[in-house]
């Protein structure tokens, strides 16, 4: 049976505050936790005034704490920005605190331009280059090796569940040598999902961690009343991908009708692309695109994200769905 899963970029709204944005993500991670979500994630991004998820595991002890049965987790760490040697303690440290729901999600991007490479000390070359043996130190500080020369404390032994995340085929290869369940960034970056997951269960060679392939998939889902509603939902975030990929983005803008009608035709084309990993309309409309995208992947879970401007309507719609995925 597959689960259900959120994923949130902590999204500041215009005219909105850092303080509620994470007062709403809080808020938002106990709707998912009553809606019986099995993951609340959240995402590592830097220099966007419009995403405050850059102090990932800040934001997942904040959330742990407005919780106490769903998993929290990162989708994700983007390693090539850290020492695998504190992102062991800072998840140790999560593991203490909350032990048992904790995910370490991996990724292999920086989260943003070079200008953050810059500012964090980073050469993004090497610091790609060398993810694969970050993601074997990694999970040796977590598995408390003995060989290890210094352990981290927290860390040392903890009971972290690490993911592979990509939108690529390269992340479901590794995840694939490496023996870790593997989520595909579908609700942004559709073109190679099929693939990955062929190759990632193909190639998947079982470990202790994970003894068969177990295969998420991001689906982008805004759902309403009305489709109407809906799509006026999901204008907020369509305003902000537009701007992002255009080079102007900036804080969650509120909902505009008919948003998508007064685009270029070209924006319209990139929204239209990456409507296969979509869900907007009704609960019933939404419950039909799910089980089809899920009778396509065969995801042992779906991940949903989604940003309102009215964080209600954010949990509304994920109850709604729930409910009709339920039912």
């Amino acid at each position: 049976m597959t689960e259900f899963s959120v994923l949130d970029l902590v999204p500041v709204r215009e005219g909105g505050t850092l303080g509620a944005a994470f007062s709403e993500a809080a808020d938002f991670a106990q709707a998912a936790e009553r809606a019986g979500c099995k993951r609340f994630w959240v995402a590592e991004h830097h220099g966007m005034n419009g995403i405050a998820g850059g102090a990932t595991a800040v934001v997942l002890a904040h959330i742990g704490h407005a919780t106490s049965t769903i998993r929290i987790g990162s989708g994700g760490i983007m390693l090539p920005n850290h020492n695998p040697f504190v992102i062991a303690e800072q998840f140790g440290t999560l593991d203490a605190l909350f032990p048992g729901r904790v995910d370490c999600g991996l990724g292999r991007a920086p989260g943003a331009d070079g200008r953050i490479a810059h500012a964090l000390r980073k050469d993004p070359r090497a610091a790609a280059e060398n993810f694969p043996q970050d993601v074997v130190e990694l999970r040796s500080l977590f598995a408390g090796d003995s060989a290890l020369p210094i352990r981290p404390t927290p860390g040392h032994g903890a009971n972290v569940e690490m993911w592979m995340l990509g939108s690529s085929l390269f992340g479901a290869q590794l995840a694939a040598q490496l023996g870790m369940p593997y989520a595909f960034a579908s609700h942004f970056a559709p073109d190679h999902l099929d693939a990955a997951l062929e190759l990632y269960r193909r190639n998947f060679r079982p470990s202790e961690a994970c003894e068969k392939p177990h295969a998420m998939a991001a689906m982008t889902l805004f759902a309403a009343p009305t489709e109407e509603e809906a799509e006026l939902l999901a204008s907020s975030q369509q305003q902000s991908f537009v701007r992002l990929r255009t080079g102007n983005p900036g804080q969650l803008p509120p909902p505009i009708a008919d948003y998508r009608a007064s685009l270029p035709m070209q924006a319209q084309m990139m929204l239209d692309h990456l409507s296969q990993a979509s869900a907007i309309g009704t609960p019933d409309m939404v419950r039909d695109k799910v089980h089809a995208f899920i009778r396509r992947t065969r995801a042992d879970e779906i991940v949903f994200s989604g940003a309102t401007f009215d964080p209600a309507a954010r949990t509304r719609s994920l109850e709604l769905a729930m409910d009709a995925l339920a039912a």
